[in-house]
């Protein structure tokens, strides 16, 4: 199915769940609606403007800001590790990171060398290894790379674009079709949901997921330790999107926080976890540092650990208060590693 297909099917999905979801799951069809389904939309529409501007002109200055578009509306529901996100491992294929072993920038290298015809193409991209396609492999090209049009690595970036679309096409289908699941819990014939807390407890684990990756991953990555830092292991360092990409997603788990929280008659359910974000997102607002260059600065590193830690103490708000008042906890997730 095409975007703009999905797109219109999108409408009227939201139109069918609106009628289907029960009045007892107002935090989870909050999530589904404001959240999954047109954030996921959202960067299918990104991912299509993409692979239309590659055809167009392959470019790195023409595709740099499309590709960024793509990028923010990623990071908008990349925490989502449920559903269509994991089957088949679409999540990783947009997104393949960390890759302590440097796996995507070794294939890519080895494709730009070998050249082969048949790679450049969606239908040879689709074949690649996960660790070379997607965003970071686009970025590889993009910022990595000094090529013209009609040379190989213009192909490439064409094939890569199209194949990130195509996934991005059928992850936002499938969530049009996968969202009367989470709407439906507790209801006979529901084999994924059993009841709402279910419902509830899967999408609060993608939560504290998503804010244990940030700290754990965004940050712990790069801050390494004291007397060994790694500035180089920061996310899309190419780029420059490090400081970003936590940014963005911030925001998202932020709104997703609040979602969850929301009960009918009082929409401020959760001020300890909302005033937790708010602090995340200042700290950053006052952190100037792109790459998070600073963890190899003493003074850029305590910023740089201090936001660390307002990133724990929202995923411990968040626990302690979202978590308590719905009687859920963080359940098993794919991102575990289990």
């Amino acid at each position: 199915m095409s975007g703009k297909s999905v797109r219109n099917s999108l409408a009227g999905g939201i139109a069918l769940l609106a009628l289907t979801a029960g009045a007892g799951v107002a935090d989870v069809r909050d999530v589904v609606e404001r959240q999954i389904l047109p954030g996921f939309a959202a960067f299918d529409s990104a991912a299509q403007s993409l692979a239309k501007a590659a055809m167009a002109d392959c470019s790195a200055q023409n595709l740099q800001a499309p590709w960024n578009a793509a990028f923010d509306a990623w990071l908008k529901v990349q925490h989502y590790h449920i559903g269509p996100s994991e089957a088949g491992g679409r999540a990783l294929t947009i997104a393949y990171w960390p890759d302590p072993k440097n796996l995507g920038a070794r294939q890519m290298a080895a494709m730009l060398k070998a050249q082969d015809p048949a790679i450049a193409t969606p239908n040879g991209m689709a074949q690649v290894s996960i660790a070379a396609r997607g965003l970071y492999g686009i970025e590889r090209i993009l910022y990595g790379e000094t090529y013209a049009q009609g040379d190989y690595a213009c192909d490439l970036v064409r094939a890569m674009s199209a194949d990130l679309a195509a996934t991005a096409a059928g992850l936002s289908q499938d969530w049009v079709a996968y969202a009367p699941e989470l709407l439906t819990a507790g209801e006979a014939g529901n084999t994924t949901y059993h009841s709402v807390s279910e419902a509830r407890q899967a999408l609060f684990t993608q939560l504290l997921v998503g804010i244990e990756f940030n700290e754990g991953t965004r940050l712990g990555r790069p801050l390494g330790s004291f007397d060994a830092p790694h500035p180089e292991r920061a996310e899309a360092l190419l780029a420059h999107r490090a400081q970003r990409n936590l940014t963005l997603s911030t925001a998202a788990l932020g709104e997703l926080a609040q979602d969850l929280a929301e009960t009918e008659g009082q929409p401020d359910a959760a001020p300890v976890t909302r005033a937790a974000f708010e602090r995340v997102a200042t700290l950053l607002e006052k952190l100037d540092d792109p790459d998070f260059a600073g963890v190899a600065d003493p003074s850029g590193r305590l910023k740089i650990e201090i936001l660390q830690q307002a990133v724990i103490a929202a995923g411990d708000a968040a626990e302690a208060e979202i978590g308590k008042a719905f009687g859920v906890s963080a359940g098993f997730n794919s991102a575990d590693g289990d």
